[in-house]
């Protein structure tokens, strides 16, 4: 298509240079041949007059005038004559054949042949006029009038046409052949140099000298970024924060980075005393993307919520972070309750995060939710123009939340590096078409340079969602998508959290320290076995089901009625909403049905601790546990089993994980179960309260190496390697793109 696109650029113009050339040649060429054949039927006028001289003297004498009557006769057989007459000097036509008009007389017909083009058209169709004074040899006796039959003449013209069509028609079709050949070999020669360029080689010849002065700068550039993807797909090599920023220093230097999210990684808000306090959230993307802004100085553009976010911005709406430090830039949004109301609870969590879990709750679509969604979308593709500082900065989109944000980008900044991260699972085509705006969210996406999901199932279900419901070029050996003249390249990046260093490992308490805090806190005995849950009061997380297998597991192996404990810790979320209301009511119904079957002693085997907790407990609850159980129903990747991973470091504790998370494709050593199951979660549940110390020493070895391995730092360092070596790769277009324009305006 590229090769076609080049050749029709020459020819195009080719073929209407020539068009035109024909167009104004063929009216001049029959002008000129008309004149030509003008001349000589006047030429042969001339001669037949001084021919017929001496006939016409000698039948003057018939004063009947029979004899010139009959000499013209016989000189009209000639097949180019049409008619002949005779002018007398006193000027009226004394004699004319049969085939003469007799409307024309002699003063006529000496202005007509006086006249620049001297036709005449009779009957049998245009002739050519002369008149031709004959001498005799007492002087001028008279004059004679010609009429040429100029039939002939548009026979050859039409000829002459043919002939120069074939010719201008012929040497177009060689023009075009040696174009196409030229413009071919061409092509070849561009696309063997720059591949070279991309491939670190030698410069081709045909590349020409021109891109000589950056072909040793690519070279370096891309050697060093090879080095540096190479590195970040080894297994032995451990990501750190200290890495990331290096490879943001060699990699994007100079490149400024914007990153686009829902929750803000710092909120400010007013305590009882009236005092500001900065508090982080919990979040893994907060963990991995800090360093990135820290790095490079980068711009993080949020929706601010918090009590006092107004009262620490500057007038453009920014604060220099994190506190005391000001590496980095927050540009907070603000929205009104009904944006939030329509953007986030509604379009975003009642429509897209039910449509993209597999969890059997409906999801609702609302045409004012869905303008709320639009309209603050392009609030925050506003700001990413606003905060960008050149043509193509790298942004950063997360979550989905932003699905509209990528093509509202590129379209006021063509050249940004858009990299969008999925952080939810992406359904099947069938189940994405129940959105009623799928087009347009798709096209959103698309404008993204790259697209990441945590698993490459949920890149081959984009994928199949795109080929369904829009017109585009598929390359699923490349794993790009080629919409409205955009790639997008699609790659699974696996999410995770940041390992512990040595020096926050000290600071945590053992095990049995943990163990003892707990029991003392929640009132559970020394002797019970304790399983815990962490997740936000989420319809997804499979709380419900994780209740009915601890249920089973109690009926089932009635030993361990008054030897377990069930913690949930479940987070309140997203109370406003009426399905999350129903939700939390029926987990705390179920959860009193378990209490009043199998409490003994006044003591609850089932706790259901319904409120946020700080890091520091969670991780302490980890420790403590013998079981962690994550059953989610449908997850992007779920982070809690490599928190419970990370914790272990005495190698200690099983986990229990739903193959419907993200996580289990790489944490094969967990004990992997369909959480919709209640007999085969209850069983692992047994299995791994029984499971021997040797047995679980083993597996979590694995587990933790795998998860020390696979960091955070990891997930954002393969993202952004992909994202310099695609920034690189379109830098080499655009200047191959203006050495080639600048060698055709010197040539």
């Amino acid at each position: 298509m590229r090769n076609l696109t080049l050749q029709l650029r020459f020819l195009v113009p080719l073929l209407i240079v020539l068009a035109l050339a024909a167009y104004f040649a063929l009216p001049l060429m029959d002008r000129l041949t008309l004149r030509w054949f003008a001349r000589d039927l006047n030429m042969r006028g001339a001669l037949m007059a001084n021919a017929l001289s001496d006939s016409i003297a000698d039948a003057m004498q018939d004063p009947r005038g029979r004899k010139l009557q009959a000499l013209f006769g016989r000189a009209v057989l000639d097949e180019r004559l049409v008619a002949i007459g005779w002018c007398p000097p006193n000027g009226k036509m004394a004699v004319r054949t049969p085939t003469f008009p007799r409307d024309i007389d002699c003063n006529d017909a000496e202005r007509i042949a006086g006249e620049p083009d001297p036709q005449l058209r009779v009957e049998g169709g245009p002739v050519h006029v002369s008149v031709h004074e004959v001498q005799a040899e007492s002087g001028p006796v008279g004059r004679l009038v010609l009429l040429h039959d100029l039939s002939f003449i548009e026979r050859r013209s039409q000829d002459t046409r043919r002939y120069l069509v074939i010719l201008i028609a012929g040497m177009g079709v060689l023009i075009a052949v040696v174009t196409m050949v030229v413009a071919q070999l061409s092509w070849w020669g561009w696309v063997r140099g720059t591949r070279a360029l991309l491939r670190g080689e030698g410069l081709l010849r045909p590349m020409g000298a021109g891109l000589e002065p950056i072909a040793q700068e690519l070279r370096t550039r891309l050697r060093d970024l090879e080095d540096e993807y190479r590195r970040a797909r080894t297994q032995d090599a451990e990501w750190t924060a200290t890495r990331l920023q290096s490879l943001l220093r060699t990699q994007l230097r100079g490149d400024q980075v914007i990153v686009v999210s829902n929750r803000e990684p710092y909120i400010h808000e007013r305590g009882p005393d009236g005092q500001v306090l900065v508090r982080r959230p919990a979040s893994g993307l907060v963990t991995a993307v800090e360093p990135v802004m820290r790095a490079c100085s980068g711009t993080w553009i949020a929706h601010g919520g918090g009590s006092a976010d107004r009262d620490v911005v500057d007038r453009h709406d920014r604060v220099p972070l994190p506190p005391g430090h000001k590496e980095y830039m927050l540009r907070r949004i603000w929205l009104t309750t009904g944006q939030e109301q329509g953007y986030y609870y509604g379009f975003a969590n009642e429509g897209l995060w039910p449509l993209c879990h597999v969890a059997h709750v409906r999801p609702v679509f609302r045409e004012s939710d869905w303008k709320q969604y639009r309209e603050v979308n392009q609030l925050f593709a506003d700001a990413v123009v606003a905060e960008a500082r050149s043509e193509d900065p790298l942004v950063l989109v997360q979550d989905y939340h932003f699905a509209l944000l990528p093509a509202m980008v590129r379209a006021r900044l063509p050249r940004a590096t858009i990299l969008t991260f999925w952080h939810i699972p992406w359904p099947n085509p069938e189940s994405f078409g129940i959105c009623p705006w799928r087009t347009e969210l798709l096209e959103g996406m698309l404008g993204s340079s790259i697209m990441g999901f945590h698993t490459p199932f949920h890149c081959k279900n984009f994928i199949e969602t795109v080929d369904r419901y829009l017109e585009a070029r598929i390359e699923h050996e490349h794993s790009t998508i080629s919409y409205r003249g955009e790639r997008t390249f699609l790659e699974s990046y696996p999410m995770s959290i940041a390992w512990p260093t040595p020096e926050v490992m000290a600071e945590w308490p053992s095990p049995a320290e943990s163990r003892r805090q707990v029991g003392e806190e929640l009132g559970i005995p020394a002797h019970h076995r304790l399983a815990v849950g962490v997740d936000r009061f989420d319809y997804t997380k499979g709380i419900l089901e994780r209740l009915h297998a601890v249920e089973r597991l109690l009926e089932k192996y009635p030993q361990w009625r008054d030897r377990f404990t069930f913690v949930q810790v479940a987070a309140p979320s997203r109370g406003v909403l009426e399905e999350y209301k129903a939700f939390q009511q029926r987990i705390q119904t179920v959860t009193r049905r378990i209490n009043e079957r199998f409490s003994t002693g006044g003591r609850e085997v089932v706790r259901l601790l319904a409120q946020h907790h700080d890091h520091d407990a969670v991780n302490r609850l980890y420790r403590a546990a013998d079981v962690c159980l994550v059953t989610s129903l449908h997850d992007g990747m779920n982070l809690v089993c490599k928190e419970f991973v990370a914790a272990r470091d005495d190698e200690q504790g099983v986990l229990i994980l739903s193959r419907f998370a993200g996580a289990a494709r790489d944490l094969t050593e967990a004990l992997v179960v369909n959480p919709y199951h209640v007999e085969e979660v209850a069983d692992a549940l047994h299995q791994a309260l029984t499971m021997p110390a040797a047995e679980q020493r083993e597996r979590m070895a694995s587990l933790r190496a795998t998860v020390r391995e696979d960091n955070v730092f990891r997930w954002a360092g393969r993202m952004l390697t992909d994202a310099a070596r695609w920034r690189l790769r379109e830098r080499v277009s655009l200047r191959v793109q203006r050495h080639r324009g600048a060698d055709d305006t010197r040539g």
